[in-house]
């Protein structure tokens, strides 16, 4: 299995749980929202959709992070505090 497929489905397993919780929680403050098969179902439907967020955006974020990466790649004299540091260091 393909790594991008095994992190969506990964994220789709989350949603699923996530999605339970959420429903179980309301359940015990409130009283029940709906029935255990309707949960389920609704349960389904939001790990499906985030699975397919989750592989349509991966490598879009994946990408846009290495890019902000590069571009904020540390500099020690661009850094005050580091200016400052070395000062103190040679007086």
């Amino acid at each position: 299995m393909r790594p991008r497929v095994k992190s969506a489905l990964l994220w789709g397993a989350v949603g699923f749980m996530s999605f339970l919780v959420l429903i179980q929680g309301y359940a015990l403050l409130e009283g029940p929202l709906v029935s255990i098969t309707q949960g389920a179902t609704l349960a389904v439907g939001v790990a499906m959709v985030t699975t397919a967020c989750a592989y349509a955006l991966e490598y879009r974020i994946a990408r846009w992070a290495a890019r902000r990466a590069e571009s904020q790649e540390p500099n020690p004299n661009s850094n005050p505090e580091a200016e400052t540091e070395t000062e103190s260091r040679k007086s």
